[in-house]
């Protein structure tokens, strides 16, 4: 299983992350692309620093929200969305491409990712800008019970999806995560290592309800914001090797 990390999230000369030291443990990069955190330069350095790595290059596009660091919905028309998302991967495309790169998926940030998850219309909307970028691009989105439904969405569009799993968040026994005001919503250590050993072996997750769902994920996002979390990245990438 791929490991997926939502990186250059950096501002200027405020720094978020350990970027340089969890890259060289993942797969795939989710690349802030400006709406929410990062600027031309933490662009340009996180592009270089997953193409020296041999990282997939992600888009993470986000609501207009740098305030918010993108974590705020904010509502749109479709058109809007579908610009706000062209304007994005836009921007990072034409980086990676100077850089001898390219962009090769999409995974939306913070409120749009979830906005688009509980609403069949952002849904739609994040599909059609996809469909509409001047190559294909595939879209990562979260792994749930309910992914034939999503598919059946984006095969009218001929946008091939990704399925993401979390390592560190309950689920509940619809296949969502545990919002985090829930008591439990995030696991400890020990919990993380045997969520992911689960996904690796069985290919389910236990829920905050105590059963065991089926989940087919095609990646697992993990975080890199300090040591201790790249530390544990690297336990969870000997489980998937």
């Amino acid at each position: 299983m791929k490991l997926n990390c939502d990186l250059g999230e950096s501002f200027s000369a405020w720094k978020m992350g350990q970027d340089e030291h969890v890259m060289p443990h993942i797969d795939m990069a989710n690349i802030a692309c400006g709406f929410h955190a990062s600027d031309p330069n933490t662009l340009q350095q996180t592009l270089a620093l997953a193409i020296k790595h041999n990282v997939m290059i992600g888009a993470h596009p986000s609501y207009q929200d740098l305030v918010g660091f993108g974590r705020r919905s904010i509502k749109h028309s479709e058109q809007e969305i579908i610009n706000l998302m062209h304007y994005q991967i836009g921007a990072i495309d034409g980086m990676a491409q100077s850089q001898g790169s390219l962009v090769q998926y999409v995974k939306p940030h913070g409120a749009l990712y979830n906005d688009m998850m509980a609403n069949d219309d952002i849904f739609t909307a994040v599909i059609k800008s996809i469909h509409g970028f001047y190559r294909p691009l595939k879209l990562m989105i979260l792994a749930t019970a309910q992914a034939g439904h999503y598919q059946t969405i984006a095969r009218n569009y001929s946008v091939e999806l990704l399925f993401e799993a979390f390592a560190d968040r309950r689920y509940t026994s619809d296949g969502l995560l545990t919002p985090r005001t829930e008591s439990g919503a995030v696991l400890t250590k020990s919990e993380v290592l045997e969520q992911v050993k689960n996904l690796v072996t069985d290919g389910v997750v236990m829920t905050s309800e105590g059963t065991r769902l089926p989940l087919q994920a095609d990646t697992l996002c993990v975080h890199g914001d300090n040591i201790e979390a790249v530390s544990l990245v690297k336990e969870i990438r000997a489980l998937c090797l």
